[in-house]
């Protein structure tokens, strides 16, 4: 079990984690609600209706790393092959970020949330023992998974990974390279997200 994800009976998963991997991936959760930031409802927290008719951005992020987590739904408009459809294009782009970027932010701020409190209960449990065995339900599976996704996308991107061709390149970096740790998260959060998804497969 040992750094991998295991299915338990009745639905869920399990995994071995020592002190030091559950701080390295509470310290990657909590880097990514500082990227995702607040909700509207944080930002006014008098008004409870806030953030059900709150309109999100029309713009993509200038950060490249929420560009990845947030991209364009229709696409690069520097792809089309004129003027009057990338325009079209940035549009029609613009207006489903409106409606749909902060339900997105609220979804994947969650995710990352259930993966900070579940490693705080793990931690907490298994204080001066160097270790513990994370068990989630299925739902907070769910949630991990898509939290794993949006670690790796992040890295990913700080790492210029655009293809499989640029992972296999990773494996060839000297020790000395100042991107060899995170290259490293990289590669594990890879491993674990490839074993939750074998757990939740019929």
């Amino acid at each position: 079990m040992p750094g991998t994800f295991e299915p338990l009976p009745g639905g869920g998963a399990a995994v071995a984690l020592d002190d030091v991997e559950i701080s390295i991936i509470r310290s990657l959760a909590v880097q990514l609600l500082e990227l995702i930031g607040p909700g509207p409802a944080e930002d006014a927290p008098d008004d409870p209706l806030a953030e059900l008719f709150a309109e999100g951005p029309s713009e993509p992020p200038s950060d490249p790393v929420l560009r990845r987590l947030f991209p364009d739904a229709y696409g690069d408009p520097e792809a089309t092959p004129g003027p009057r459809e990338a325009e079209e294009q940035r549009a029609y782009s613009a207006e489903f970020r409106r409606y749909t970027e902060n339900d997105l932010r609220a979804g994947k701020r969650d995710n990352a949330l259930t993966v900070v409190r579940s490693l705080d209960a793990l931690a907490a449990e298994s204080a001066g023992e160097g270790g513990a065995v994370l068990k989630l339900s299925p739902g907070e599976s769910r949630q991990w998974l898509a939290a794993l996704n949006d670690l790796r996308l992040a890295i990913g991107s700080r790492l210029d990974i655009a293809d499989e061709d640029d992972t296999d390149l990773l494996y060839r970096l000297p020790d000395e390279d100042p991107r060899k740790p995170m290259v490293m998260a990289y590669l594990w959060l890879g491993g674990l997200q490839e074993t939750l998804v074998g757990t939740l497969l019929p």
